[in-house]
């Protein structure tokens, strides 16, 4: 099939787990002759979710790329995992579709999955429609689903069908759009059209009507012939819809029983003559703020949006051609790492089966193999060409535990395994961190950490294990203090000696000179952990020679990259050095170091040290009627409630919560709301810990520090 980017559509299937996503594509795919029979998720054997995790679980974890030709037109499909743990597949696969498909489940609704998806649609200016499924089950709720989609999504959702039964007990669906009723028999499949019974013609002429209106609005030459005719023929409906639907302007709401296989044939052909090709939609933006046209008339750029490590195959990357034609064997260079790669083998795929082919074009999404320094959210362009299409921003973690260390003789494999998972998934962190001694691994939910440790168990042969992250406390001080200390050593030759008087006290942006001393030097310096370090030297007379300064100021960094009340970092302190001694023969920067460093600590001490701890602000959307239960395991946790609100029909929680009281939070939500809430959490800020609980951890700190 000769193709042009204007025959080709990308679309993302979306939804809250369980709504039935996978079972659609199926339908799809068997519908447009791909594949000869259908799949089932209780049989292991559908396109999509092929991996053995995936048939293991019985739901989506990754996103899988599928097509089928429909017509004249090729359409690329995506199915996406329905979880908020794996935001990122739905976020990359977002990035390279040009229309969404959002599956509802008629039975439950309008979910709260649905609700987190929705925020993506709009930020990327996704043309959407909506699938309302499963409305041939026996507790289907069509125009609650219904009416809850427009009260979340505006308006501009309109119905193009509705369900009925007929007096045979058949499963019908009334079309609004062609005015005709489909009818299924048992088995689904292609259906028989007939006459819209009498009883329910009034609504669909209404249903009908709102879509003519939609269509004229977005097209002054329709909005004259349909106030001059009172209506739009069908080409000049197709017209309008496809203008519509390209501008946000109607998101259509259509029926569906995937399971069955009733209904995704019209959906189809309705994506094949109204949704928007790759060409149709706004150019794409690059890095540089300049735009990028969807054409083959230009040089190749492709972008790749998912990468994924199979065994015996090695990394796969997925990719969508922005520009240009690709084809095998052409060398393309990173506009990211600026090495030049060699594409042997490009592939169109159907979930784990992949197909190879000499080219594609501009719009089109296709798989390579082996690349050696590209990955994902980067750019690929022919040599001589400098343009890096804008990366996609994935959202922040919501979650951290610590991995326990195997073996020493594993810890290493360990750690491959996870920067390899890593360079995979970009909603997850691996954080080394020195100043809490942990590998900590940040992720998205705790069944996202989880499907990380079975594919690091399962896959490399790893064992591991989770444990309560350290808290990256700070600690600084509260009032003035001074101190001094002289180091003095003699063993046999020359010795060490250096006296050093500090005064020590709490940093501000612009406060005053310190009183009573002559400032001679300041440096006032952004700490690596945050904060600042406020250093003035204050020596009159060359007690301290000048030489000593660095010396000194490093002295005084050691000691504050490790607190003396938990051995966490200190930031927000202003030292002023104004007097000491020094000998000409035994004085050295080793000398100045370690006098530095205790007088630091002495002064910290007598300071009214305070230790700080990170506050969160936290985001929660959920069901009104787990509010209460919510709210009353946030107050177990010192959370301060900032307010409340309705968002949709679901209420917004906002709440500043301590780090240290957020552990395993992603479980207990899930748990308190049956998986029909979310959150999303940002740094806040550093406050103080409560007296009791400082008392309680510096003790702590000390005990340990004894035992060693």
């Amino acid at each position: 099939m000769n193709l042009t980017t204007h025959d080709i559509r990308n679309v993302v299937l979306l939804g809250h787990s369980g709504s039935g996503k996978t079972t659609f594509a199926e339908s799809m795919l068997y519908e447009s002759g791909a594949i000869s029979r259908r799949g089932v998720i209780e049989g292991k054997n559908t396109v999509s979710d092929y991996t053995n995790i995936e048939q293991e679980r019985g739901n989506s974890i990754f996103s899988t790329l599928m097509h089928v030709h429909w017509r004249s037109n090729k359409i690329n499909i995506i199915d996406t995992p329905g979880y908020d743990d794996f935001v990122g597949e739905v976020v990359s696969s977002m990035k390279v579709a040009d229309t969404a498909m959002i599956i509802l489940n008629g039975v439950s609704g309008v979910e709260v999955g649905t609700e987190l998806i929705w925020e993506y649609v709009e930020k990327f200016n996704t043309p959407a429609l909506f699938v309302i499924n499963k409305c041939d089950h026996e507790k289907i709720n069509f125009e609650a689903t219904l009416e809850q989609a427009i009260e979340r999504f505006g308006s501009k959702v309109i119905p193009v069908q509705m369900p009925y039964t007929d007096d045979n007990g058949n499963f019908c669906i009334i079309d609004a759009l062609r005015m005709t009723m489909y009818v299924f028999n048992e088995k689904g499949g292609k259906p028989t059209k007939t006459t819209i019974p009498a009883l329910h013609m009034p609504q669909a002429i209404e249903m009908h009507n709102a879509l003519v209106e939609a269509a004229a609005e977005n097209e002054e030459g329709l909005m004259e012939k349909y106030f001059e005719e009172g209506s739009l023929d069908e080409t000049d409906l197709a017209k309008g819809l496809t203008i519509a639907l390209a501008n946000q302007e109607i998101y259509p709401v259509f029926c569906a029983s995937a399971l069955d296989n009733k209904g995704s044939g019209r959906i189809m052909g309705f994506i094949n003559d109204i949704a928007p090709s790759p060409a149709d939609r706004p150019d794409a933006t690059l890095e540089n703020g300049n735009n990028l046209a969807c054409s083959t008339d230009d040089n190749t750029s492709l972008f790749i949006y998912k990468t994924l490590s199979e065994p015996q195959v090695g990394k796969v990357s997925y990719f969508k051609v922005y520009s240009g034609t690709i084809k095998s064997g052409d060398e393309l260079v990173n506009q990211n790492t600026r090495e030049t790669e060699r594409l042997n083998q490009i592939y169109v795929t159907e979930g784990k089966t992949r197909t190879a082919v000499d080219s594609l074009i501009a719009g089109d999404l296709g798989v390579t193999l082996k690349l050696k320094n590209s990955h994902s959210n980067q750019t690929m362009s022919t040599k001589g060409v400098e343009r890096e299409i804008e990366k996609i921003s994935f959202p922040g973690s919501r979650i951290r535990t610590a991995v326990i260390p195997p073996s020493k003789s594993d810890m290493e494999k360990l750690m491959k395994a996870l920067h390899q998972i890593e360079e995979e998934d970009p909603t997850l962190k691996v954080e080394q961190s020195a100043q809490l001694k942990q590998t900590i691994l940040h992720g998205q939910g705790q069944l996202h950490l989880d499907i990380l440790k079975y594919r690091i168990e399962k896959v490399n042969g790893i064992t591991m294990e989770f444990g309560q992250p350290k808290i990256p406390y700070r600690e600084t001080i509260t009032r003035e203090a001074n101190s001094h200390y002289r180091h003095k050593k003699q063993s046999g030759g020359s010795g060490q000696f250096a006296e050093v008087h500090m005064r020590i006290e709490p940093y501000t942006e612009d406060m005053p000179d310190p009183h009573g001393l002559t400032v001679r030097k300041k440096e006032v310096e952004e700490l690596p952990w945050g904060g600042h370090l406020a250093f003035y030297w204050c020596i009159v007379g060359g007690s301290i020679d000048a030489k000593y300064i660095n010396a000194i100021k490093k002295g005084i960094m050691q000691k504050m990259e490790e607190g003396p009340l938990t051995g966490s970092c200190c930031q927000d302190i202003r030292v002023c050095i104004y007097d000491g001694k020094m000998h000409s023969v035994d004085s050295n920067d080793m000398a100045f170091m370690l006098a530095a460093s205790a007088a630091f600590k002495e002064s910290f001490k007598n300071a009214g040290p305070q230790l700080l701890e990170p506050i969160y602000q936290l985001e929660i959307l959920c069901d009104s009627k787990i509010m209460g239960d919510v709210m009353g395991d946030l107050q177990t946790r010192r959370a301060m409630i900032q307010g409340m609100d309705a968002s949709g029909h679901y209420q917004k929680i906002l709440a500043k919560v301590p780090l240290a009281e957020m552990y395993k939070y992603s479980s207990t939500l899930r748990s308190i709301s049956q998986g029909r809430a979310k959150f999303s959490r940002t740094f806040d800020s550093f406050q103080s810990v409560p007296y009791t609980l400082q008392e309680e951890l510096t003790k702590s700190h000390s005990k340990s520090m004894e035992e060693v």
